[in-house]
């Protein structure tokens, strides 16, 4: 066999590719990177080693392989170890060596991999195949000596492998990538969905507990409230003005002024919590509710009715009251409280006359309190006018000199009876206002008194009128007296009962939401004891809810007779009926509270033997409240349930086919007759409609084309005389008065 020299086929060549690489890398390490660990200088002496012995072998060696073998094994371990030292001193993740990369040689493996390192501190970018491949001296690893061709073609299928691993290994680092850079964003994604999250938790912290002013609890806030505005009203003047009130009870006013005092600061705390309507949402955002009240007039008052005006009394001493006048800003809340309190009673017409008494009082009060207080400081029992000396027994008692005081008030400011004249020009000016201030309080109370009791009686008036217009037209037309007592007496009854309201009139302002709503609680409960209505549509209930009609039958009267035509069918409210012979005495059933009939006439079923007349004679025993229900009402309400009127009809087929009251042949046949003579006089009646709108429509078009072609006529004119050129100003209205003559 052929030995191949394996020594040094071309020395030079390979020997100046590595240095050259080293050097290279080395100046780039040393100029740019200036970082060497202590493993790479190892081992890069230790290549530096093997390759000097490798020169100096002895070519008289037999096999040189074998030496120059455990050299690079050698040389290939001293590697491994600095790439083990680097990996673990650097924390860095290198990527696992290939099969490539072990049988491609320690020096090309080494120079690669610290070539690798200074690209990555450059922030150079490798690709594939190009000048900055990732193992540039792999051109310079070809065996130059006399190898065979199956040699040369193993080494080209690696150098091929090689490229095709790199391209994957891409790849593979370019999925990574993505995938990175999708967490990345699914990372940012979550960021944005925990800041909303965020935001939405300080919403929710934000809303804070909030007062409903139509709620039960500010009501009952506003009856707190106005216990201290109203003592403060009526007993401030009262102890400003008594001196004995004031010194005689003085641990109790002082208790009462400070409780008062606690409920105000209270009141202004509950006011930062009442909410408000925005956009017909309550607000329950903290600041937007500090805003609002901070801003209104309302804030300013009582921050002054909290003022500690009331300090002075460490200098004055504390029988000066007055001091703590300020307290009577916060009278807003006690009209509110009466506001609410009015619309809540059911008795609103009692209460507005007790209220109006209830001002006067606090008038008459306050105008006591300053008679007595101008008395003192003119001087007691000085002239006639004023309050008697105090001196005498009889004057000098606290209850006496109220009740002086307001007897004096009640005769002044009412002008009822005689006081003793004034003497002084004070005193004449006070009794002056004293009478203009009476004579509105008296219009006051008469006006108000007088429609308080017009408002209370206005029903009753309704209801009278009613009656007279009956009596006087029974009386006209020579009525029977039996037949007028029946009518006065079933007036009667109605009044008495409370049954003279009408419903449409007196629920006609609100909404039909509520309407309904009122309706459905009243009588819904009354509709689904009918059969023929319990397992229908809620809507349809509804509709027919608002259709019932309230009514009352006296003793006697028949609700309706043996072959009448049914319009209507009735369900017993309060009551008893009698279904009776013909002769009216004789009573089959009695008929109560809940009972109905009627119901198969309304509906029409085709084949049924009595067909929409009544069967029974049925008449009332006392008076009685029905519910009444028209056919028209029925049908108008089942136009838009079609399955609803289908389920009553064969519910009505049922009950007639077992009370044996149903032709099957005739129910089988074709469409009713008259069926069909009411569907022709709907179309017919559609028909004239339409005809009328297109007549309407037909007029407004000729009378638009007439006038069209007026307008054509005269630009035809126009042209005719002037050519395609415009008409000048003058030129057209010296036209004008010609066109109007013709």
């Amino acid at each position: 066999m052929a030995k191949i020299n394996t020594q040094h086929s071309y020395p030079g060549m390979h020997r100046l590719s590595v240095r050259t690489t080293d050097e290279d890398i080395e100046r780039i390490e040393n100029g740019c990177i200036r970082t060497h660990s202590l493993c790479e200088d190892a081992s890069s002496e230790l290549q530096r080693v093997i390759s000097v012995e490798g020169r100096h072998l002895s070519e008289s060696q037999t096999s040189s392989f074998t030496g120059r073998g455990a050299m690079a094994r050698l040389s290939r371990f001293v590697v491994s170890v600095r790439s083990w030292a680097t990996r673990h001193l650097r924390h860095e993740d290198q990527r696992p060596d290939s099969f490539l990369e072990r049988i491609r040689g320690p020096e090309l493996i080494e120079v690669s991999t610290r070539q690798s390192n200074i690209r990555s501190f450059l922030g150079v970018r490798e690709r594939p195949g190009g000048v900055n491949s990732r193992w540039p001296l792999a051109r310079f690893n070809v065996n130059y000596s006399n190898n065979t061709n199956e040699d040369k073609k193993e080494e080209k299928k690696e150098v091929k492998e090689e490229k095709k691993e790199e391209k994957k290994e891409e790849k593979k680092e370019e999925k990574k990538e993505e995938k990175k850079e999708e967490k990345k964003e699914e990372k940012k994604g979550d960021k944005k969905d925990d800041k909303k999250d965020d935001k939405k938790k300080e919403e929710k912290k934000k809303e804070i507990f909030v007062i409903d002013p139509s709620s039960n609890t500010y009501y009952n806030w506003l009856t707190i409230i106005a216990a201290p505005v109203f003592y403060n009203w009526c007993m401030l003047v009262c102890r400003a003005c008594f001196d004995e009130l004031q010194v005689e009870h003085i641990k109790l006013w002082l208790f009462l002024d400070y409780s008062s005092d606690i409920i105000y600061i209270l009141d202004m705390f509950v006011r930062f919590r009442t909410g408000f309507l925005e956009q017909g949402l309550l607000v329950h955002d903290e600041k937007k509710l500090r805003d609002h009240y901070t801003k209104t007039r309302q804030f300013r008052l009582d921050v002054l009715s909290l003022l500690p005006t009331d300090l002075a009394y460490f200098k004055l001493g504390l029988n000066y009251p007055e001091l703590r006048f300020n307290r009577l800003l916060r009278i807003a809340r006690l009209f509110e409280f009466f506001d609410r309190t009015e619309t809540r009673t059911n008795y609103p017409n009692m209460f507005r006359i007790g209220n109006l008494v209830l001002y006067i009082l606090i008038i008459i009060h306050w105008n006591a309190c300053i008679y007595f207080a101008i008395s003192k400081v003119i001087g007691f029992g000085t002239d006639s006018w004023v309050y008697p000396n105090v001196s005498i027994p009889e004057y000098g008692r606290l209850s006496r000199k109220y009740i002086y005081s307001l007897y004096w008030s009640t005769l002044t400011l009412t002008t009822i009876g005689e006081t003793p004249p004034p003497v002084k020009d004070e005193e004449y000016l006070f009794v002056v206002i004293d009478f203009l201030v009476g004579v509105l309080i008296f219009a006051t109370i008469v006006g108000n008194v007088g429609s308080m009791i017009s408002n209370m009686n206005a029903s009753r008036a309704e209801f009278q009128a009613k009656v007279d217009s009956i009596k006087q037209y029974m009386h006209f037309r020579k009525v029977t007296k039996d037949l007028e007592a029946r009518v006065i007496k079933w007036f009667d009854y109605l009044w008495t009962n409370k049954k003279t309201v009408d419903e449409k009139e007196v629920l006609k302002n609100l909404p039909d939401k509520l309407k309904a709503e009122i309706a459905i609680n009243v009588h819904l409960d009354t509709l689904k004891k009918v059969r023929i209505f319990q397992d229908c549509e809620a809507g349809l209930l509804i509709e027919l809810v608002l259709k019932l009609k309230p009514t009352v039958f006296s003793p006697g009267d028949y609700i309706c007779k043996k072959g009448d035509i049914g319009r209507e069918m009735y369900i017993i409210k309060e009551g008893k009926l009698a279904v009776v012979a013909d002769d009216g005495i004789t009573q089959f059933v009695v008929l109560s509270d809940g009972s109905y009939f009627g119901e198969i006439s309304i509906l029409n079923i085709k084949g049924s033997k009595s067909g929409n007349r009544r069967t029974a004679n049925i008449r009332s025993i006392g008076y009685s409240d029905l519910f009444c229900l028209s056919k028209d009402d029925l049908m108008e309400a089942l136009t838009e349930y079609p399955e609803a009127k289908k389920a009553l009809e064969e519910k009505g087929r049922q009950i007639l086919m077992k009370d044996n009251l149903i032709d099957e042949e005739a129910a089988k046949a074709g469409a009713d007759p008259k069926d069909l003579e009411e569907k022709v006089e709907r179309l017919e009646t559609a028909l004239d409609t339409l005809q009328t709108r297109f007549a309407r429509l037909l007029a407004e078009y000729t009378s638009s084309q007439q006038k069209v072609k007026q307008r054509l006529a005269k630009v035809e004119t126009r042209v005719k005389k002037y050519g395609s050129g415009t008409l000048s100003v003058g030129e057209a209205e010296a036209e004008k008065p010609e066109e109007e003559k013709k």
